[in-house]
């Protein structure tokens, strides 16, 4: 899977002979980016890059097209940006049987966040964000709902709405989610290691299924009635699992719907929003949200 790795740090002895303390682990952030989303995802992990403390490690899966232009934007930033991350860009990879089943699912690639933990086996805990995110807050501040996990629960997302009344799950959706009005999957928090190891009560047999187990019969079970592609099954998984769930605030997830049918994010209005993720196109539309246009274009032109 590994195509390219760049920016890791390389521990040398010291003169005086002394022991060196081993660096902190980094905070892992990974992301897909198929067709136009080259300019997108390079604003989020810099927004990321921008705001966080402690080291990032980024997890970039992309066409093999658009390996060379990660590369020659991410090695071209100023030091004081490259210097607070290393990264590796991935190869998409889906199940071979079952590719470009998954691969056309909803958004060109998006699926693919299904299958970091099979993928990434290596790696016990990760954020997934998609190309529209823009951090306002540390990645840090996100990273640390892993220690507020309690021992059932293996990953962390936000409602989908907090207002029932204009949400879209409650009113339209052909199939089970999560809660009251859902689970958006923007921004999602997983304990890897636990995913892993868990087997999810499904609605398809009696017993447990592990994750490997679960994804492709739940696609042909649910395939003709799902809208939002891979959210709708995380929306099905965790509706069954709803003790595997964190729900943080939607100020960790704010999004045009916050705010288009007045506002409806109270953590928002609160203490402000943490991360902004500019779904419906509105980093790129001169007519709508100009307020979420305005923030990536000052980001983007760090």
């Amino acid at each position: 899977y590994i195509m390219r790795q760049r920016g890791q740090t390389v521990e040398t002895g010291g003169g005086g002979g002394g022991i060196q303390s081993r660096p902190e682990p980094p905070m892992h952030l990974a992301v897909v980016a198929c067709g136009e989303r080259l300019e997108e995802t390079l604003t989020m992990i810099k927004s990321a890059a921008l705001f966080s403390i402690k080291r990032l490690s980024l997890h970039i899966f992309t066409e093999d097209t658009l390996h060379a232009s990660f590369i020659e934007a991410l090695e071209s930033w100023p030091g004081f940006i490259r210097s607070s991350f290393n990264y590796t860009v991935y190869s998409i990879s889906f199940p071979s049987e079952n590719a470009a089943e998954w691969k056309k699912l909803f958004k060109p690639c998006a699926s693919q966040r299904l299958f970091l933990p099979l993928i990434l086996k290596d790696i016990d805990s990760i954020v997934y964000v998609d190309s529209d995110i823009l951090f306002l807050q540390p990645v840090d501040r996100l990273w640390a709902f892993l220690s507020q996990f309690n021992s059932s629960q293996l990953a962390a997302m936000a409602p989908e709405h907090e207002e029932p009344r204009i949400a879209w799950y409650n009113r339209f959706a052909r199939h089970p989610f999560y809660g009251r009005t859902g689970i958006n999957s923007g921004v999602m928090l997983m304990n890897m290691t636990k995913m892993r190891n868990m087997f999810f009560k499904n609605d398809m047999t009696s017993v447990g299924l592990r994750w490997e187990e679960l994804l492709m019969p739940l696609l042909q079970k649910y395939k003709l009635n799902i809208t939002w592609g891979d959210q709708d099954l995380l929306n099905i998984i965790f509706h069954h699992n709803p003790e595997c769930l964190l729900e943080f605030p939607c100020q960790w997830n704010y999004r045009p719907d916050h705010c288009i049918y007045g506002s409806n994010c109270v953590s928002a209005e609160e203490d402000g929003i943490y991360i902004l993720h500019g779904n419906r196109g509105v980093y790129h539309d001169h007519k709508q949200q100009p307020a979420f246009r305005a923030v990536y274009e000052a980001i983007r032109k760090v």
